[in-house]
């Protein structure tokens, strides 16, 4: 399992950005845009995977085909992906201080969290979080 913490000088070269595209993943670059997606989650009764990243980081880059080819698997999960250095401010309002770092939320609020860059881990919780949705859907 790797994260990164602190961070890289320098600026936002392309080749930093991790590449979403043709994933089910939202890239939010505004806490309007946050907003936004976890209100339409919260009025679909989804619960938001946010996965808080960095282009520099390596285990944020490999992890990205993984949150991908999760967010494809998992239809009825929002996924959000959130660049710290664009949203320094906001990420450190979610008290974010390595990457990855994968937060869960319900509602709105904090359900779990999650540091660093295991597949494994993720996946477990993803499904824990999937199963328990299901179970309370059929109540």
């Amino acid at each position: 399992m790797g994260n990164c913490s602190g961070k890289k000088g320098g600026g936002g070269d392309l080749e930093d950005e991790i590449n979403f595209r043709g994933g089910n993943v939202h890239v939010i670059t505004s806490k309007e845009g946050w907003d936004q997606k976890v209100s339409e989650a919260n009025k679909d009764g989804k619960i938001v995977i946010a996965n808080f990243s960095a282009g520099w980081c390596g285990p944020c880059r490999a992890m990205a085909p993984v949150y991908m080819e999760l967010s494809e698997k998992y239809l009825s999960l929002m996924f959000l992906s959130i660049d710290v250095d664009e949203l320094t401010e906001f990420s450190s309002s979610w008290d974010i201080h390595a990457t990855p770092t994968f937060l869960f939320l319900k509602d709105g609020q904090l359900l779990d969290k999650l540091i660093g860059a295991n597949r494994s881990d993720l996946e477990k919780k993803i499904i824990m979080f999937v199963d328990s949705c299901s179970k309370n859907s059929n109540l």
